[in-house]
């Protein structure tokens, strides 16, 4: 089986070409020196970690699993020297703030980073995916004592971090946990329940495990306004900033999972354990989803991750598997990239991972805008863009993730249903992504209820707006055969939008969102071509431009026109989903 490669080449492209880095870079303080030069040593630099290090570990690490053992978890062999390798050589620290001992770095190089891990092992990234988006609830939302506490170590990557939500009657509606939280008197609390599904639970990487847990005070209301967030460590650290005692807590089990295997997903008992509160009484959900989105946005990442690693891999088994004659009349036999539905499929991963790697980068650099930009009002207008984003980046990226995976493995036929070629791991891991830090259809929901109607339902007539711009700046370049279908694609979610506007209720909403979420998504892609196609024309044919020119042309042809259906759908509202009587199923 063909090793990783990480996508350099196109992340070049995208940063000198189609985003003009080093400009945005120049307007951001404190950015002044990042240009697209050192982003793209840094990232050739975490590539080789990425297929050198990580990837020789993900099929052994998903065969062994992770075990618990008189209350230790033992990750499998390797992991835990390849995380400790992994934080010594900085990677941890990447975006990390330099107050805290963190390199400061653009969020565009966390998220390529994470997408390199991804591809390479998604088991290890989401050690340190999850400690970054603890350290920013912590940052965020923490005092000054706790911060000095626990963020340099959990920058650096000497402590990782988990986040512990979900309990067995509490899910989705976290309103129903029933964790508990005493004042202890000192200033700190005793914390009482029990958490499930919990990613990063523990390590066998020495350290610390930093847990923010969601907890109910004594005198709490019910529902999620009576929901408080706490920092509760594995170990309790000493004045000196030494590991003291064990703190009340231990893992209950491992769950056994369909994938992730080499994570250790854990049922962590909290038994009168000490913690601090972080952030104000009753106000849980604000501190934590300050995590919630930053990690929502790293899930979608994932799927991504898993795509580009899976379809490279295809790629590589359809030029050398030798099947059946030509298409053209070629005699046989003839490699399958020769067939026109393998290269089909293949195109569909392709078309997707570029698509979208374009549209993370994008986001990214609303993000680092949205931190930095010295206007106010463009910091409120780029962070907005982020939020409106957020779930089409998690459940669009994930969803076409898991298609590319499951395409990928139909590319390599018999041999992609057995262990040994690699290809089965990725559609398993990557299930887990459409799910856990809020399903694909809650995201959705999150788009049609709450994200269309931010700045009194004008938000996503400017983000359209933007796509307008770039089409009509576009045209002379990429030509009509792009633009035009684009256009019409875009009038189709405008029209989309305000339909979903003019019909309202949960029902409609329900009824529309996923299927809005990939026609919005969709759209969003196509838009990415369409830049992409822009800045190859008029350059030198090379190996990318022509990539580019060509993965264009096939996205508006074979992949946009979904578009159409999909706003048919959508034209139809709900009363085909309500009618049959739930008994009658």
């Amino acid at each position: 089986m063909a090793t990783y490669t990480a996508p350099v080449d196109d992340i070049a492209f995208l940063l000198t070409r189609v985003f003009d880095f080093d400009a945005t870079m120049a307007g951001l303080p404190g950015f002044e020196e990042v240009n697209a030069e050192l982003a793209v040593s840094v990232l050739e630099e975490a590539g080789k970690f990425a297929a050198g290090v990580l990837e020789p570990l993900n099929r052994p690490g998903d065969e062994e699993g992770c075990t618990l053992e008189n209350g230790l978890v033992t990750t499998p062999k390797g992991v835990a020297e390849a995380y400790r390798a992994f934080a010594e050589a900085g990677w941890c620290s990447l975006s990390g703030d330099p107050e805290y001992g963190g390199q400061g770095l653009p969020r565009v190089l966390q998220i390529l980073l994470d997408e390199m891990l991804s591809s390479a092992n998604l088991s290890f990234g989401l050690f340190p995916g999850l400690t970054r988006g603890a350290v920013e609830a912590i940052g965020h939302h923490a005092g000054a004592e706790l911060k000095a506490t626990y963020l340099p170590k959990m920058i650096s990557g000497e402590w990782t971090g988990a986040m512990a939500l979900t309990e067995a009657s509490a899910g989705t509606d976290l309103g129903l946990l029933s964790t508990r939280a005493v004042p202890n008197g000192d200033g700190s609390f005793a914390i009482t329940g029990t958490k499930i599904f919990i990613s990063s639970g523990d390590q066998d990487f020495g350290g610390n495990v930093i847990h923010l847990v969601l907890a109910r005070l004594p005198d709490a209301p019910k529902g999620v306004k009576g929901i408080s967030l706490f920092l509760a460590p594995k170990f309790l650290v000493n004045a000196d900033g030494s590991l003291g005692g064990r703190n009340g807590m231990s893992v209950g089990a491992l769950e056994h999972k369909m994938g992730i295997h080499a994570q250790p997903t854990c049922v962590m008992n909290y038994d009168g354990a000490t913690g601090w509160l972080v952030g104000e009484p009753g106000r849980g959900l604000n501190a934590m989803f300050t995590m919630m989105n930053a990690e929502r946005l790293f899930v979608g990442i994932q799927g991504l991750g898993i795509a580009e690693a899976a379809n490279q891999k295809a790629v590589a088994y359809a030029r050398e598997r030798l099947q059946g004659h030509g298409a053209d009349g070629t005699p046989g036999p003839v490699a399958i990239i020769n067939h026109p539905d393998v290269r089909k499929m293949l195109l569909c991963g392709r078309a997707f991972a570029d698509a979208a790697r374009a549209l993370a980068v994008w986001t990214a650099l609303q993000m680092d805008i949205a931190d930095r930009h010295p206007d106010e009002a463009v910091r409120r207008e780029a962070d907005a863009l982020v939020a409106l984003l957020t779930p089409v980046v998690k459940a669009a990226f994930t969803d076409f993730g898991f298609e590319t995976a499951v395409a990928s493995q139909q590319v390599l036929g018999g041999h992609g249903y057995i262990r040994e070629w690699g290809m089965e791991q990725y559609v398993r891991d990557a299930r887990i992504a459409q799910i856990y830090e809020g399903t694909n259809g809650v995201q959705a929901m999150d788009l049609v209820t709450r994200k269309l109607g931010l700045e009194g339902g004008k938000l996503p007539q400017r983000f359209f707006g933007l796509i307008k711009a770039d089409l009509d700046a576009a045209l002379p370049s990429a030509g009509a055969a792009l633009v035009t279908p684009m256009a019409e694609a875009l009038a189709r979610l405008e029209g989309a939008t305000a339909r979903l506007a003019a019909n309202g209720g949960a029902i409609e909403a329900g009824a529309a969102a996923t299927d809005y979420l990939r026609l919005f998504a969709l759209v969003a892609f196509g838009w990415m071509w369409v830049r992409m196609a822009a800045a190859a024309a008029g350059h030198a044919a090379t190996p990318v431009e022509q990539r580019k020119a060509a993965l264009a042309r096939f996205f508006m042809e074979r992949m946009l026109p979904q578009t159409v259906g999909l706003d048919a759908a959508l034209a139809y509202g709900a009363p085909s989903l309500m009618a049959l009587h739930a008994d009658a199923f």
